[in-house]
């Protein structure tokens, strides 16, 4: 494992089981939620993982916490291999890996104050058992997550907070057990326009001063372009580009990339691009389409698409010269 990778991720999949298409049908039917998905991630390096609902990527995020079990593939956290542990040796992994969840209603205790609920990981894992030491890290969790002063908001329920400043509490409950990476999963989908930009900021606040590594989920492509060192584009379960933010910004290759690209709003009309609208549904996670998944929905998809489903490396190389010149 190369010593500058914080985590690898290899040949990963993730199939539900379906059921039996008919009553009296022996073949079993899985949806693909995750199918075949392969990335590093370096240390304080920010992946934004991009997508529209569905294609996987909060299943992809619990594969990596943990929360489900993969059907095939591996992870690699600091090269020790963490995809089938016990809860035991789970428990040690996750004070290193912490999650940020979407909906910051549902995800806090509402009988808990906001001091119980920060300090509530401290007792799960037996860290700071002086009670001192455990006021210092809450306090300092929560002004690093901008809730300031501490003070105000330690005994205040989560009905007494803005939906900001849940996440925010959200946010500090993760950043209390010092983890080296962070899984935002659309951290700010479920807030106003105005404090989504304040979210973002922290967290490329936080990737500089506790030097975390952030995979930060989202359907948004224009959300993170500023934030985001790299780009990961998934569709139906697989990635079908990663790169460079701005090289896959300036230069898209695949034709989703593209699509996504198009219909982000852009304030300078000399600078926006002719939309690509993509034509009916997403497939059928469960009957996956032939040979490359995305050729249905495919503005540029010729007859070899129907039969081979090269990898997102390849495919970005073969289908280049002919989607540059097709859907300009």
């Amino acid at each position: 494992m190369n010593t500058e990778n914080l985590l690898e991720i290899r040949n990963l999949k993730k199939y539900f089981d379906a059921g039996r298409p008919a009553l009296f049908s022996r073949q079993m039917k899985y949806v693909h939620a995750v199918d075949d998905v392969s990335f590093n991630l370096q240390r304080s390096e920010v992946i934004a993982l991009v997508g529209e609902s569905g294609c996987g990527k909060s299943t992809l995020s619990l594969l990596l916490m943990g929360l489900e079990e993969p059907t095939e593939g591996s992870i690699l956290f600091e090269g020790r291999d963490i995809t089938h542990l016990k809860e035991s040796q789970r428990k040690e992994v996750r004070r290193k890996i912490q999650m940020v969840f979407q909906d910051p209603y549902e995800s806090l205790n509402p009988t808990q104050t906001i001091e119980e609920i920060i300090n509530e990981p401290l007792l799960v894992h037996g860290i700071a058992k002086d009670k001192k030491e455990r006021d210092g890290r809450v306090t300092k969790a929560m002004e690093d997550a901008g809730l300031k002063p501490a003070e105000v908001y330690l005994k205040r329920f989560p009905h007494e907070l803005s939906g900001g400043q849940r996440q925010r509490v959200v946010i500090a409950a993760a950043l209390v057990l010092e983890p080296e990476i962070l899984l935002a999963d659309e951290p700010v989908s479920m807030l106003d326009v105005s404090i989504r930009a304040e979210i973002i900021n922290l967290l490329a606040e936080l990737r500089i001063t506790r030097q975390i590594a952030v995979i930060f989920i989202t359907h948004d492509l224009g959300s993170v372009g500023f934030f985001a060192d790299r780009v990961a584009v998934m569709y139906l379960g697989r990635i079908v580009e990663i790169g460079a933010m701005l090289e896959v910004l300036e230069k898209p290759q695949h034709p989703y990339t593209k699509a996504l690209l198009s219909v982000i709003p852009v304030p300078n009309p000399r600078l926006r691009r002719e939309r690509i609208i993509l034509q009916g549904e997403t497939p059928n996670p469960i009957d996956v389409p032939s040979g490359c998944r995305f050729h249905p929905r495919c503005p540029v998809a010729m007859p070899a698409c129907k039969d081979s489903d090269p990898p997102f490396s390849v495919l970005s190389e073969t289908h280049s010269a002919a989607c540059l010149l097709l859907v300009k």
